[in-house]
């Protein structure tokens, strides 16, 4: 029969274990919080122009405590009252016809396919912006490679600060399929989508190309399609890697749009 003090260690290695169950589930917990919030949060603009959040995805066996996503970069200055933005670009482009962005880059070109008559007021956008010459000698700035898949590009500043002034209306937010039951849809390999504030209808220059399979909430516009060969060239991008390793970043192997054009296919 066992005496006192065997109890006492029987009952106080049974309360360990069950810490440690406790401990354990709250990292998985944490691990599947974690996706979530790098799904919701990781593409962000932020007023007047655009830029990522960045949000750590972390599995660490010494914390039982979920990753905290850190702050987004500041954000721009809104106009003074005698500063006025500048209004959506007046509708150009036929809305019956597809057209093409055409990006030659400094690690292969990228050919995107787009449809005027699913998101008229993005592809005028890119045409009225094209024609400018607004994406001319620009930097793709942001890699992520952990959590979400993609290159984003169209900020002129070159840091995920830097917009138009004026945004556009988000189009096309069905055309991925109804989302599940964590929120999210699949932005697949190829697609090409507006980054925004996380609101509604605040999309300016700024955009994104999956080079991998994706999930993100339906709020993105969804508006083109890469080649295979302009897919390729994001995918060798993100093999590179992200400056200073980790999974968020400028890429290692930088990308420098050295002009862009949109025409009708």
């Amino acid at each position: 029969m066992a005496n006192n003090d065997q109890r006492r260690r029987e009952l106080a290695r049974k309360k360990f274990e069950r810490q440690q169950q406790r401990r354990a589930e709250a990292r998985r917990k944490a691990k599947r919080r974690n996706i979530v919030i790098a799904s919701v949060l990781a593409v962000v603009v932020l007023a007047g122009g655009a830029a990522y959040a960045s949000v750590g995805l972390s599995d660490d066996d010494k914390s039982d405590t979920a990753a905290k996503p850190s702050a987004p970069p500041s954000p721009v200055p809104s106009p003074s009252a005698s500063e006025s933005a500048p209004p959506e670009p007046k509708m150009t482009v036929d809305k019956t016809a597809k057209y093409t962005m055409s990006l030659k880059t400094n690690q292969g070109d990228i050919a995107i396919a787009m449809d005027a008559a699913k998101t008229p007021h993005t592809v005028n956008s890119f045409k009225a912006l094209a024609d400018k010459k607004y994406f001319d000698k620009t930097k793709c700035h942001r890699l992520t490679t952990s959590g979400i898949f993609v290159l984003q590009c169209g900020d002129p500043k070159g840091d995920g600060s830097g917009g138009p002034g004026y945004t556009i209306p988000d189009e096309n937010l069905t055309a991925l399929g109804k989302a599940a039951a964590d929120g999210t849809v699949t932005f697949p390999a190829g697609t090409v989508a507006m980054a925004n504030t996380g609101q509604p209808h605040t999309g300016g220059s700024q955009f994104f190309l999956v080079y991998k399979d994706t999930k993100l909430p339906p709020t993105y516009t969804p508006f083109g399609t890469m080649d295979a060969a302009g897919l390729q060239t994001v995918q060798d991008v993100a093999k590179a890697g992200v400056t200073g390793g980790s999974g968020d970043g400028a890429p290692k192997k930088a990308v420098t749009i050295s002009k862009a054009t949109v025409d009708k296919a």
